[in-house]
């Protein structure tokens, strides 16, 4: 793709600190999420910039060039901030303002952009000799008098364009309202048409703005077209109030629509507005305020009760209650302590933090959420994209059924003109297809926001679609209908040894061993208050346990392998309960001291809390299947699936294995859906017709892979995800039919009872207007 050129007037000599201002440009873009690295040689005039094409699109990258160029020049402008002195020593030397020199140094003659998979590359044709230092592009890197594209903030663009919308609407309305009653009092027939005039071209500017740009450059035929050709043939055969009219509700109608849709986009991009736009922030024994984008990682930024986290960090001192709603769904606070993560925008409780900044303003899970969300609902659904196919035929139909019905008539049946061609201005009217067109991204749109305020993130509205199509879910096991996390089912003390003795013992030897089955003993020693005695000589034994002197004497603690190759043999009576626990599902461990038994633990991943009510929610909002898969044994898998109430069960499966079940129960009972943890279910996760990750929020692997992704770490949300789905579907199909039959009576009246262009009018856009607001209730579509 070649970009347009812009001419230089003359060289540009740089010294060679101005380098800095290339590593400046550089910084600025690897802070986006998706971009990998970045590369800008002055030598050869090559700007190469690797990229995710999983999380950017090429277009989204090459805006992203765009936007970093003009954030890199704000960043040079600001001498002497965090060590930028070299742009200062540069600005001086050349004599001119740095902003200015920026701006030039972001010019070449004529450049080329480069798409591969992954990789965008610009090259500057236009630099001079090496080390000239002519670089990148002004189309790239555009100043304030750029014709092309706007210095403002595509948002307030958007913000004036809709407020001229309201503006011309307005005037619209006026002056048809005043040429029609002007006509009653005998004005000018040269002012009256004056007045439709200015409301012919203020109703009709954006819509013929639309439309010919659609034709040029996707080469479509717009309905916007439709309504300015029906509003130009009521002029011709002297009705220029009808026209007028059809143009004014036509214009509302856009502007209703846009309203609306803005509002629905609006939703979620008022996330960031809850992001602080300033941290405090401790360097040393200083305590500063800077702005948000001004923090690096590493920084240690300081947040009161109350108050709302700047950016994702690292609790490195202080605990509190943390109300992370708006990034997870999760109603309860949750309790952080040092080394737990927190999410910017989320709610301080009462305690005091100190946070270590882990992600950079522009990469925070909050950005990356908002951004994921505008590209899913950029993103077609397999119901909107056959809209688009038969948009465009139906458009033709339309169009040329109008020229039919003015021209057979007239010619082979000898019709008069004004009644035949009126007819046909109406048929251009009542036939167009807005609200058929407009039905479906309105209901997908209003979905995927309402999802992600909830904390769920559909990636895409074919992802949405294909959620509500779901007849099976499957769940991995660990860590997704289990905590993941192993705790104490059962102890049992030998005889002539208390369970408190037996824990209190065991504990004080696990107190310095780092395996999850040890610190679950520690665990329930703590929350009983046992006091703990100082372990000695302690010794991790891979693969079968510990052993540590405790009070005077050694404790071992380990499963049977430990005693067998010490040549201890396990008595009947402790092996008869070993292999109790063994059926239960419970990892085993033994407790002895030379000369004496002590005890048996029996553990087990648990179950979730609400695993069970999560199932049965599932089945309430139409799942005709639940299931679990599971790399685990039988005797272990059954146990969990009897506690979470789920149908089917498959153990002792590797990760292809788990492939092959999905694809086996996809052809036994239909579309299927998986549920996992996003890295070690990742083939799972690919090969079910949607991918569900949990525990999205500070998962970079989730985020990227699953097809829906579950911020907080638990299941509550994905009964809401299906039925959200499934309702979106359901309001989709209502607009539809409600759309096709607006059309069909409107036409059947147009043609049986000689329906007058401006009923056709309002039930046209009455009918388009109404699809749009329905669509928009799922907005407001409450948690199941």
């Amino acid at each position: 793709m070649t970009m347009k050129s812009t001419s230089l007037e003359q060289p540009i000599s740089i010294p060679p600190v101005s380098q800095r201002c290339t590593t400046i440009l550089e910084d600025t873009l690897e802070g986006y999420a998706g971009i990998r690295d970045v590369h800008f040689s002055t030598e050869d005039g090559h700007l190469r910039i690797t990229y995710d094409p999983r999380i950017l699109s090429p277009e989204r990258a090459l805006h992203l060039v765009r936007q970093a160029g003009q954030k890199a020049g704000l960043r040079v402008a600001q001498c002497g901030v965090k060590g930028e002195q070299a742009c200062a020593l540069c600005a001086a030397q050349m004599g001119e303002s740095v902003h200015n020199h920026f701006s030039r140094l972001m010019t070449a003659s004529s450049t080329q952009t480069l798409f591969r998979e992954g990789e965008l590359i610009i090259s500057l044709n236009g630099a001079t000799a090496p080390g000239s230092n002519q670089a990148v592009v002004e189309s790239l890197f555009p100043s304030e008098s750029s014709p092309e594209i706007s210095s403002r903030p595509t948002f307030l663009f958007s913000f004036s364009r809709r407020r001229l919308e309201i503006l011309f609407t307005l005037i619209t309305a006026l002056a048809t309202l005043a040429a029609y009653l002007g006509g009653l009092y005998g004005i000018s027939p040269a002012f009256q048409n004056g007045l439709f005039l200015t409301a012919y071209l203020l109703g009709g500017v954006f819509g013929l703005i639309d439309g010919i740009n659609a034709l040029r450059e996707e080469h479509k035929l717009d309905v916007n077209l439709l309504m300015i050709f029906a509003a130009v043939g009521a002029a011709i055969i002297g009705q220029p109030l009808e026209g007028a009219i059809l143009l004014f509700l036509f214009s509302l109608s856009n502007t209703l629509q846009t309203y609306a849709l803005e509002r629905n986009r609006q939703a979620i991009k008022k996330l960031l507005d809850l992001r602080p736009p300033t941290a405090t922030v401790r360097h040393g024994s200083r305590i500063m305020t800077l702005p948000v984008e001004k923090l690096v990682i590493g920084d240690i930024v300081l947040v009161k009760p109350g108050e709302r986290f700047p950016v994702d960090g690292e609790i490195v001192r202080g605990n509190s209650e943390v109300n992370q709603a708006n990034i997870t769904g999760e109603s309860v606070p949750v309790f952080k302590k040092s080394g737990d993560a927190v999410f910017a925008s989320t709610v301080n409780g009462n305690g005091a933090l100190e946070v270590r900044v882990t992600r950079l303003a522009q990469d925070t899970t909050l950005a990356r959420i908002v951004q994921m969300v505008e590209q899913a609902q950029n993103s077609k659904a397999r119901t909107q994209t056959a809209l688009d196919a038969f948009e465009q035929i139906y458009a033709w139909f339309v169009l040329g059924g109008a020229v039919f019905l003015t021209l057979i008539p007239i010619l082979l049946f000898n019709q008069p003109f004004y009644p035949t061609f009126y007819r046909a201005m109406t048929w251009l009217v009542v036939a167009s297809p807005c609200a058929l067109v407009i039905s479906t991204p309105a209901s997908i749109l209003s979905a995927i926001a309402n999802g992600a305020r909830n904390g769920i993130l559909f990636k895409g509205g074919i992802h949405l679609e294909k959620t509500a199509d779901l007849k099976v879910i499957a769940f991995d096991k660990t860590g997704t209908l289990t905590t993941g996390i192993p705790v104490v089912q059962s102890i049992i003390p030998a005889e002539g040894v208390t369970e408190e003795e037996l824990l209190r013992l065991v504990a004080s030897a696990e107190s310095r061993s780092e395996h999850p089955l040890g610190n679950a003993i520690l665990e329930i020693a703590r929350q009983r208050n046992l006091p703990l005695s100082t372990a000695s000589e302690f010794r991790a034994i891979p693969g079968q346990g510990i052993e540590a002197y405790v009070e005077g004497r050694a404790i071992w603690v380990g499963n049977e392998r430990l005693f067998h190759e010490r040549g201890v043999p396990v008595p009947p009576e402790l092996k008869q309960h070993l292999n109790t626990l063994k059926e239960k599902g419970q990892t085993v461990m033994l407790a002895f001291t030379p000369g004496k038994w002590l005890g048996i633990f029996g553990l087990a991943d648990s179950i979730r809390p609400n695993a069970r009510e999560i199932v049965q929610s599932l089945k309430k909002v139409g799942m005709q299947k639940v299931v679990m898969l599971t790399g685990d044994n039988e005797a272990v898998a059954h146990a969990i699936a009897a506690q979470a109430g789920v149908d089917e069960v498959h153990a002792g499966l590797l990760p292809q294995d788990k492939v092959a079940v999905l694809e086996t129960l996809r052809h036994r009972y239909g579309q299927i859906a998986m549920v996992g943890d996003g890295v070690n279910d990742a083939p799972a996760l690919a090969a079910a017709d949607v991918g569900i990750a949990m525990g999205g929020a500070g998962s970079d692997v989730a985020l990227e892979t699953a097809d829906v992704v579950l911020m907080a770490d638990d299941l509550t949300n994905l009964p809401h995800a299906i039925f959200l789905a499934r309702r979106s579907r359901q309001i989709i199909w209502q607009n539809l039919t409600f759309a096709l039959a607006v059309i069909v009576l409107l036409v059947v009246s147009a043609f049986g009872l000689n329906l007058p262009l401006p009923l056709g009018v309002v039930g046209h856009e009455g009918s388009t207007v109404l699809v749009v607001l329905n669509g928009l209730r799922l907005l407001a579509l409450k948690k199941v």
